[in-house]
């Protein structure tokens, strides 16, 4: 247990070298993956009452999730170049879960109001999805390329760690796709569920912000 909470003696920056350092990049990493399909899939169950379920709907909804996370994916990575730290990962996530937030209390009044201007399902789901699910979706999509640049320290290990990361991360996708369709939908009402998933981005970031003030340089 000790080894979780200590780094190896080499190198300058001890915490980074550390295995709790890296079980927290690939928590977060893993768990992003888990996230963004579950409120994916949820996106639909909120859009229904007001737009359906058809294939306009879901066209609209992947279309929006698929340019989200485009942009997250490009603004991680340009994020990155600048004083990469454990504590700024963890504060992608803080974010992501306030800016998810708003679909809990606003979700309904927002679609009701939608609807009213547009009622093409195919413009009114995009134009919704847009409105609810592009930044916090964006905001999950910054996470990957940030966490590839924490564990890589020289360019021969980038390959290894990208491939290892985003096999975490897709992981966490089909687990996320899985239970939230399978088991989470069954049991509980979709604010809840949302509710839930908040909370747990909330208390994984504020832990890894926890750990990583523990005395750990940003790297260069």
């Amino acid at each position: 247990m000790a080894a979780l909470f200590t780094a190896s003696a080499v190198g300058p920056n001890r915490f980074e070298d550390s295995i709790l350092y890296r079980l927290f990049v690939f928590l977060i990493a893993g768990w992003s993956g888990f996230w963004v399909m579950a409120i994916e899939l949820l996106s639909g169950r909120i859009l229904a009452p007001n737009f359906g379920n058809s294939i306009y709907v879901w066209g609209g909804v992947i279309a929006v999730f698929m340019l989200a996370l485009s942009v997250g994916y490009l603004l991680g990575g340009r994020w990155s170049l600048r004083h990469p730290s454990l504590n700024r990962l963890a504060s992608i996530l803080l974010a992501g879960a306030v800016a998810a937030t708003p679909v809990i209390f606003l979700a309904d009044p927002l679609l009701d109001w939608l609807f009213d201007r547009i009622q093409d399902p195919r413009y009114g789901s995009l134009a919704s999805a847009t409105l609810l699910f592009f930044i916090p979706t964006a905001i999950a999509g910054m996470v990957s390329p940030y966490a590839v640049r924490l564990l890589v320290n020289e360019s021969q290990q980038s390959g290894h760690y990208a491939g290892l990361l985003y096999f975490v991360s897709t992981f966490g996708s089909a687990a996320g796709t899985l239970l939230t369709s399978f088991y989470l939908v069954l049991y509980f009402e979709i604010d809840r569920i949302l509710i839930g998933l908040v909370g747990i981005s909330l208390i994984l970031g504020l832990l890894a912000l926890f750990f990583g003030n523990s005395g750990n340089a940003p790297k260069q």
